[in-house]
């Protein structure tokens, strides 16, 4: 038997059979670092070619570490049981964006490491990146299968818990990031609610669907307003008022409410449809003896 044919492709399903889904999602997460670096080598990210770079894939580790969390309220809602084959490899896609933002970060700094220290001391939003950072590294380095035996499937579990919190570092450090324009950082927090809420509440059929909006569009544009009176002391109300005015175009408390109506619907519509494939919570969890592949974080 050959090497070869004993590797675990990354592709693979559980029986090593090629998957259509995993392959299109492998492919996927190595498109936008692929569009960063033609752009830095054609020149079309001037004047700072370096900080645009930093600035993108720390902008497409946040939203790979989103995906994986949306991943498991999407299999539920969408009676899609095999999305959790791809939530490891989102997760990891995360982890692997995040420290290329670091190391990059690192090298505008000429990798002088007393200077990277001085920064992140002297610097908030730069201190909770760096924390954040620290803990997608001990998930990356546990998403093993082999770990899951080593560590056992409770503490497992519970290490693996710890990507709740370190969303929401990465969100902060975002927000504090994007400094003129948080939207998208905005849009992000609401859909992380939504997220959080949808785990929680599976079983609420049709009043789930105004439910998550609320949750998605009120979350984010009090993310939003939190934002402004905090770092500018901007009325919280005034900032929640302008989610109304849409003069200049949608707001993100809109468009994350907005993208959960979609995301809400499709799943209604697929439960209509085959009402006999939804997906069992739990069903993602290791078993006892820990022999269940991990597909990333819970």
């Amino acid at each position: 038997m050959s090497i070869v044919s004993n590797i675990s492709w990354p592709w693979n399903d559980r029986r090593g059979r090629l998957s259509a889904l995993k392959l299109a999602v492998f492919i996927g997460l190595f498109l936008p670092g692929g569009v960063l670096a033609v752009q830095w080598a054609n020149g079309d990210l001037m004047p700072r070619p370096l900080n645009a770079v930093i600035h993108g894939t720390g902008l497409w580790g946040i939203r790979f570490l989103m995906i994986s969390l949306v991943l498991t309220p999407l299999r539920q809602g969408l009676a899609w049981p095999s999305l959790i084959l791809v939530r490891r490899m989102v997760g990891v896609a995360a982890f692997a964006y995040i420290a290329t933002h670091f190391m990059l970060f690192v090298g505008d700094q000429a990798f002088d490491l007393g200077l990277v220290v001085a920064e992140i001391v002297k610097r908030f939003y730069l201190l909770l990146g760096f924390i954040a950072l620290l803990g997608l590294s001990a998930l990356a380095a546990t998403s093993t299968d082999g770990m899951v035996r080593r560590l056992g499937p409770a503490r497992w579990r519970a290490l693996h818990r710890l990507v709740y919190g370190i969303a929401i570092l990465g969100i902060v450090h975002y927000f504090m990031q994007s400094k003129v324009d948080p939207g998208q950082a905005t849009v992000v927090a609401g859909l992380y609610l939504w997220a959080m809420a949808r785990r929680r509440l599976t079983s609420l059929g049709l009043t789930r669907l105004p439910l998550m909006v609320v949750v998605a569009a009120l979350g984010a544009a009090l993310a939003e307003a939190s934002f402004f009176w905090a770092l500018r002391g901007v009325d919280p109300l005034l900032v929640l008022a302008s989610n109304l005015d849409v003069g200049y175009g949608p707001r993100p408390a809109l468009i994350a409410g907005l993208i959960v109506v979609a995301v809400e619907i499709a799943a209604l519509i697929r439960r209509a449809l085959k009402p006999g494939r939804a997906a069992r919570p739990g069903r993602d969890a290791p078993r006892p003896d820990g022999s269940r592949p991990a597909e990333s974080v819970p």
